[in-house]
């Protein structure tokens, strides 16, 4: 069995907590495990390492790749140009599959839903393994209660293992959600199990320009392919869609209130991270890295991170995307970008930033180094905390122990390197015209950056 998971998407319905370069998918939000990890073990539970493809984006590719680093050092991470929604995402997949292993089965699943991976969810994915040749599988979820936040399945003719797809349907309001629940409808879940070859003939006859566009290269695909989701694309046209139930725990964690669900816990029914003191308060999912005080709140949902601090009540927490895309609009980076930042050498935080300086925290893990570079508008001064730096500039390298500085100018080609066994620690105070994440020109670079 092979499994194809979804990382590409920016979770813009869990901030602050997600941004676009740090999306709720990689988010360690339960016992320091993010819910990609979660998705990676879970595959581990029907498909080899070696076995399991993940898709994912140029943003996120480094953060797939440490996550994985200790649970699946085998697995293959496919990089998609650009995200043109779930459709090209699952060809360019089970394209890949099929090339190394020919013919298969393919499991797809979403790397940002949490499902209990009791007896309930392998014995789902035997009965789709068996359906598989004959059907294009989604799993419906079934539903504990009326849902206004899921699309509906409803199953048709009884095929044993599963149900042939009578239809789709959308977000409903609470009185067709409960009318769907009394009826036997399930949830939609987005989790899926393709036969490669009835996945690819779909296609050929629901998504023609989708094949046409993978006989190029994959830059070339990619920017020629619509944005198409693999359920308006190819399940909803296709006369062999199956629904196997998947009778097991499951949320998609789509926003704040689904979060609390999963998270609640005591009498007062309040789910923390964080340290908390709630008098008369309850129901509420209180999140954040500093003490967090309540007096007679209810239902609310209060999210604090550095830079950020969202209150709503719980029922409205499907509306913050609307608030991602106000800081779009105004070009704010808050909404792309947490204060502290993971690149794939390590991690910077920002303390502070001005017009014409900004000051950094930078960790850079043992044996890692920056790419060697240069920058036109700012010099920058290094000071070394915690660690071993080795440092070069203009050629020159010096090690730089606790308590020692260095100074770069602008324009000169410098590289940071951990040598050690301890993590680096350092501050780093840029100053110039133009402090910009952008004002960067790479010479060498470890990790293939332009």
């Amino acid at each position: 069995m092979k499994t194809l998971i979804l990382a590409g998407g920016i979770g813009t319905r869990l901030f602050p907590l997600s941004r676009e370069l740090f999306p709720k998918q990689f988010i360690p939000l339960f016992n320091n495990e993010s819910l990609f990890q979660k998705t990676v073990k879970r595959a581990l539970l029907h498909s080899a390492p070696q076995d399991i493809f993940i898709v994912t984006n140029e943003k996120h590719r480094f953060l797939v790749k440490d996550q994985t680093e200790t649970i699946c050092e085998t697995c293959t991470v496919l990089v998609e140009p650009e995200g043109k929604n779930t459709l090209p995402a699952i060809y360019f997949g089970i394209a890949a599959i099929v090339e190394k292993f020919g013919p298969s089965n393919v499991v797809v699943l979403p790397s940002d839903h949490l499902v209990d991976t009791t007896e309930g969810y392998l014995n789902a994915i035997e009965r789709a393994d068996g359906l598989a040749e004959r059907h294009l599988i989604t799993f419906g979820i079934v539903p504990t209660h009326p849902h206004t936040g899921y699309g509906y399945i409803k199953p048709g003719k009884d095929l044993g293992d599963g149900f042939a797809v009578e239809k789709f349907v959308e977000k409903p309001d609470f009185e067709t959600a409960a009318a769907y629940v009394n009826d036997g409808y399930f949830w939609n879940s987005g989790m899926f199990l393709f036969n490669s070859d009835l996945f690819f003939g779909e296609c050929e006859t629901f998504a023609p320009d989708i094949v046409e566009a993978f006989t190029h290269p994959v830059d070339e695909a990619f920017a020629s392919v619509p944005k198409i989701s693999v359920d308006y694309g190819i399940m909803e046209k296709t006369d062999k869609a199956a629904v196997v139930a998947l009778n097991a725990p499951w949320n998609d964690l789509g926003s704040f209130d689904s979060l609390y669900q999963v998270m609640k816990n005591g009498d007062d029914e309040n789910a923390v991270q964080g340290e908390y003191i709630g008098l008369s308060s309850t129901d509420n999912l209180i999140i954040s890295d500093r003490l967090v005080a309540t007096i007679g709140v209810h239902d609310m949902a209060v999210i604090d991170t550095k830079d950020a601090l969202l209150i709503c009540p719980r029922e409205e927490s499907q509306n913050v995307g609307q608030v991602v895309q106000a800081l779009r609009d105004a070009g704010d980076e808050r909404a792309h970008v947490h204060t502290t930042v993971y690149r794939p050498w390590g991690s910077y935080t920002c303390l502070e930033t001005e017009e014409r300086y900004k000051i950094k925290r930078i960790s850079v893990p043992p044996q890692k180094r920056l790419s060697l570079q240069m920058h036109h508008h700012r010099s920058e001064h290094w000071v070394v905390v915690a660690g071993t730096a080795l440092v070069t500039i203009d050629g020159q390298e010096t090690l730089l122990h606790n308590g020692e500085s260095t100074y770069v100018p602008a324009g000169v080609m410098h590289r940071l390197e951990n040598p050690g066994m301890l993590p680096l620690e350092l501050i780093e105070v840029q100053i110039g015209e133009y402090v910009g994440e952008d004002d960067v020109v790479r010479f060498e670079d470890d990790f293939d950056r332009k």
